[in-house]
């Protein structure tokens, strides 16, 4: 008898494990994107929204863009958010990155103290500034020292401090300045201890250039079906976020930012995905300021870095 109930109970246990387990099953990930958790870079957060049933992403954050892309040479992403400054040094080296979309334009600033007598650019010689090496507001700030005839080694002293410790620094008198993208410029300004002393000049060409999305050629060749149902969800998301600034700015909110700082920082972003040999050439421009500035040792091949087939066909879909 004991061994009757004891053969039911393991029987009676199986059968709720299955259920159990039918129930609970792993889902299948389609894609593995990677991403900040900016105002700037959101949309990757929406694609869930633009696949079919039974499709799924998952959204890994980052915080910095060389490390997605590590990830993504890795095999670790399938897809990931990047700088265009982080896209060019990656092809110089002979990395087999591709940008496949557009992310965002503008969100950069130069901050200073809101009481600092600073007052115009010239004015930052003999300054501390604070600065992210290799980034395109790395790249921003050597131009503006440039335009003034400051001397980024005699004139002023360069700072590193990650974009999250900048205000702080400039709060506590550590720095005189900081260049950097949103939010941190806006923080600056809605907590009272910063002003944006300039922004790019986005009449020239690469003050509005940041960021878009990448892959790498070998997803291209062997997973172009994958590669096209996300830049699909990729221009769906740009385009209704575009179009609904409150649903926007209330999920960037979830990553951490005042609401009061982003309608700030707002003014200063620009969600989009649509990339036209107007852009190329622009981003060309980039490339030859940053071997200029010494920020890359060879040209890279800049067309080549791009394949605009996924935006193409994604655009059909909206029509």
């Amino acid at each position: 008898m004991r061994k009757l109930i004891a053969l039911a109970l393991c029987i009676t246990s199986m059968l709720s494990f299955t259920g159990c387990s039918s129930k609970t099953a792993k889902v299948s990930v389609d894609a593995k994107v990677g991403t900040w958790k900016t105002a700037q870079t959101i949309q990757p957060f929406f694609y869930q929204d633009y696949l079919e049933a039974g499709q799924q992403v998952e959204i890994m954050d980052f915080t910095n863009p060389g490390d997605m892309k590590t990830a993504l040479l890795a095999g670790s992403l399938d897809l990931c958010g990047t700088t265009m400054v982080t896209a060019i040094t990656a092809a110089s080296k002979g990395e087999p990155v591709v940008v496949i979309s557009g992310l965002s334009n503008k969100c950069s600033a130069l901050v200073v103290g809101k009481d600092s007598n600073i007052k115009t650019e010239a004015e930052l010689i003999g300054k501390k500034i604070a600065y992210v090496p290799g980034t395109m507001h790395h790249l921003l700030l050597l131009e503006v020292l440039e335009r003034n005839g400051i001397d980024p080694q005699k004139d002023v002293e360069l700072i590193r401090i990650d974009f999250f410790d900048m205000g702080q620094a400039l709060a506590q008198g550590t720095v005189d300045a900081f260049y950097s993208g949103e939010p941190y410029p806006s923080i600056a300004v809605a907590e009272g201890y910063g002003r944006v002393l300039a922004y790019p000049n986005h009449n020239e060409g690469i003050g509005v250039i940041n960021s878009g999305m990448m892959t790498t050629k070998d997803k291209i060749k062997n997973q172009p079906e994958m590669v096209q149902k996300f830049v699909t969800a990729h221009v769906k998301a740009t385009e209704y976020l575009n179009t609904n600034k409150s649903v926007w700015l209330d999920q960037a909110v979830t990553f951490g930012t005042d609401r009061k700082v982003l309608d700030v920082a707002a003014n200063n972003i620009e969600l989009f995905w649509h990339i036209d040999e107007n852009y190329i050439d622009r981003v060309k421009d980039l490339a030859q300021r940053m071997k200029e500035q010494g920020l890359i040792s060879e040209m890279p091949d800049i067309d080549g870095m791009f394949d605009l087939s996924f935006i193409k066909q994604a655009e059909k879909e909206l029509k």
